[in-house]
């Protein structure tokens, strides 16, 4: 079956139409025609092959959201015409510890990305969510229940949503605690939104002033300005977790400082660059940790997806037709958006 989308056929080449083919649906799959497409960085590291391994043809995208327009004869968990959202994952080994646990995204095999992942279908890799249909197994596909005027700012909780609810969750922000996010970007905001919806007492860490607003109106109770030596001198010792989702290198020793005895720094961003090794002294004297978090599970990115539909949660968004990606690439790596980039994925027919 062919379909209509938008990749790159190598990595010094800008994205482009293309005619890709999809599988027909089989017994145990959902095929989607695909309304909406999160842009998220890890596509422009691919595309770019700035990460390695990339196989071309590549189409991007793994923050789906559409409506189902067929399913195989032993689907029973979906219908034609439900609401429905791909994530990160497409496939995994579905035995392993980690897989039997719900933690797909820890596979031991590997899991199978919804984009660049090794499959059996031509053309022997997965191509993502620039596209007008996907068809998935169903056990990776998300029920959504966010009303459907609000379906495009739903795309990015697939994977800026659930990467940042996971450690959230996963370290017990909620009432009592308080919790730090360090950065206001894609992941950052979303950070924040959760943190505070969780009742955590949410504090967001910005190197710039003009930020300041926009972090309190996403939910942080206070905004502390990095740069500032004093500002970060005032929380010192103070934070259950910090949950950082600046993917550039720096200095966490700045932030190791700022945690409680048993506090925990959570790296949610892959620097180009090590980060400076840090000052061990300070995780020793006060059983301190860094540690890092993928995305969800599918049973806990469904446990986020209701969450945001009973708190009213979805991204901050602009919507792009297809035709202006690779512009919006350009704009990302200069942090020019608020705070996400969304495809109308109608605009494939164009």
């Amino acid at each position: 079956m062919k379909t209509k989308a938008y990749g790159a056929q190598a990595s010094d080449k800008s994205l482009e139409p293309m005619d890709i083919e999809r599988r027909p649906p089989g017994p145990h799959d959902v095929q989607i025609d695909i309304a909406f497409c999160g842009v998220c960085h890890s596509d422009l590291h691919t595309v770019r092959s700035e990460w390695g391994g990339t196989q071309y043809p590549c189409v991007p995208g793994h923050e789906i959201v559409g409506h189902i327009s067929a399913v195989g004869d032993q689907v029973t968990g979906f219908k034609v015409g439900d609401t429905v959202g791909v994530g990160c994952m497409v496939d995994s080994c579905q035995h392993c510890g980690s897989c039997s646990e719900g933690l797909e995204q820890f596979c031991e095999s590997g899991f199978v990305g919804t984009y660049n992942g090794k499959t059996p279908d031509a053309p022997g890799h997965t191509l993502g969510g620039y596209s007008q249909q996907v068809v998935v197994n169903d056990r990776f596909v998300l029920k959504i229940h966010h009303p459907e005027d609000q379906l495009a700012a739903v795309a990015p909780l697939l994977c800026a949503g659930i990467t940042t609810y996971s450690p959230l969750r996963h370290w017990g922000a909620g009432p009592g605690k308080k919790v730090g996010v360090v950065g206001i970007g894609g992941l950052g905001h979303m950070g924040i939104k959760l943190a505070h919806a969780m009742g955590a007492h949410t504090v967001a860490f910005t190197t710039s002033e003009s930020k300041r607003q926009d972090a309190h109106d996403l939910g942080a109770d206070e905004v502390v300005i990095s740069k500032n030596p004093e500002d970060m001198a005032r929380h010192a010792g103070s934070f259950d977790f910090i949950l950082n989702t600046v993917a550039a290198s720096h200095d966490l020793d700045a932030y190791t400082r700022l945690l409680k005895r048993d506090g925990t720094l959570c790296l949610v961003g892959v620097p180009e660059h090590a980060h400076p090794s840090p000052n061990i002294g300070q995780l020793i004297f006060g059983r301190r940790a860094i540690a890092g978090s993928l995305i969800g599970g599918i049973a806990e990115t469904q446990e986020m997806l209701d969450f945001c539909a009973e708190h009213g949660i979805v991204a901050d968004i602009e919507m792009i037709p297809a035709q202006k990606i690779d512009e919006a690439y350009d704009r990302m790596q200069r942090s020019d958006v608020k705070y996400r980039f969304v495809i109308d994925n109608g605009s494939l027919a164009a």
